[in-house]
């Protein structure tokens, strides 16, 4: 084993130097336990939890350590270890955090390619594919489509099926696959490189964990049925979790995910929709909505049939999440800085 079988990257080489941190072990982040990390290392995998230090200078959720990310550790006993720096992240997977306006929760680091999982069967929705391309292209991720659970219905319906995602989602490979009978897992294991790191987005019940344990030729992650009340996929992998696959290929598995909340991702919302933003150039007036101006391109364009319904109208609701994101953002900013004025005022008052 070594830091390349890793993902280790030589960039990272330079950090550690001019920080002084080289004389410590580096390790790779591997799952997530409630603010305790497994940190596996060249020799072995560490339960580590990070320094005082990285606790009180951290200012978000985005500033801890998550799953995938490159470490510096101290190990202080056989078993456990303490993480006292993280290292640059190359990319970033993230989405709204739930529940939390304005804040980031991280899904994953230091990804090259995310695997985009959608079920044949059941909740099909090319609305949400977008969603997940978004994500990808913010954080300069390569995305695959998978199609999964294709022994659930015929090849007319498939070829449909496949039809309507390259119709609207140009330029992105889709893989059609079953976990049940194998069909199209080897064409997928064929695009995974040695020493590249790859994650699984996807809703609950899509079948990422079944995916994840075929991909790797064991039972690492626990799997469950769809409930029959709901038809909808039940949450079993409650962490993510890396795996390295007998390629040399690095695996990231997730939690399903109900809700992919924006966040303030412009580059990857005009790649997703580069088709709209293009046409958008040709508007009469810089700031059409376009929604109601006269002389908006995007609106004859959808008119003639240039631009696709779905798509036009996926994009209107997610701009308006993005901006209200955004907005939030620059509120609880604005609150921050506020916050901080008062503390150093108080402080200067009161402790001379």
């Amino acid at each position: 084993m070594t830091l390349e079988d890793l993902g280790y990257y030589p960039a990272l080489d330079n950090y550690l130097k001019e920080n002084d941190l080289a004389a410590f072990t580096i390790g790779r982040v591997i799952a997530e336990h409630k603010e305790r990390y497994t940190v596996k290392t060249v020799d072995k995998e560490y339960d580590s939890e990070i320094i005082g230090h990285l606790r009180f200078t951290t200012v978000s959720r985005a500033d801890f350590p998550a799953t995938g990310d490159w470490v510096v550790v101290s190990p202080y006993n056989h078993n456990n270890a303490l993480i006292h720096a993280i290292l640059p992240r190359k990319t970033v997977i993230a989405r709204q955090a739930v529940g939390t306006y304005g804040e980031k929760q991280i899904i994953a680091t230091n990804i090259d390619y995310a695997f985009i999982v959608q079920a044949v069967d059941r909740d099909f929705n090319i609305n949400r594919i977008e969603r997940y391309l978004t994500l990808c292209y913010a954080s300069n991720v390569s995305p695959v489509i998978i199609l999964n659970k294709i022994d659930l219905i015929g090849e007319t319906e498939l070829k449909d099926l496949v039809s309507k995602v390259q119709e609207r989602i140009k330029q992105v490979p889709v893989f059609t696959i079953s976990n049940e009978n194998l069909r199209g897992i080897d064409k997928v294991k064929e695009c995974i490189k040695k020493g590249q790191t790859y994650c699984l987005l996807g809703s609950s019940g899509v079948g990422k964990s079944t995916l994840c344990n075929t991909l790797s030729g064991e039972q690492f992650m626990r799997t469950d049925t769809i409930s029959s009340s709901t038809n909808k996929g039940r949450h079993v992998t409650s962490h993510r979790e890396l795996l390295i696959l007998e390629n040399g290929g690095i695996l990231i598995d997730n939690p399903g995910m109900r809700e992919v909340g924006l966040t303030d991702s412009d580059i990857g919302f005009a790649t997703t929709f580069d088709t709209i933003m293009n046409v958008s150039k040709n508007c009469k007036f810089r700031d059409c909505t376009h929604t109601t101006e006269k002389g908006c391109a995007v609106i004859a364009a959808l008119q003639n049939g240039e631009i696709d319904k779905s798509s036009y109208l996926n994009y209107l609701k997610m701009e308006k999440e993005k901006e209200h994101f955004e907005s939030t953002l620059a509120q609880k900013r604005k609150k921050d800085k506020a916050f901080g004025k008062m503390l150093k005022n108080y402080k200067k008052n009161h402790f001379k």
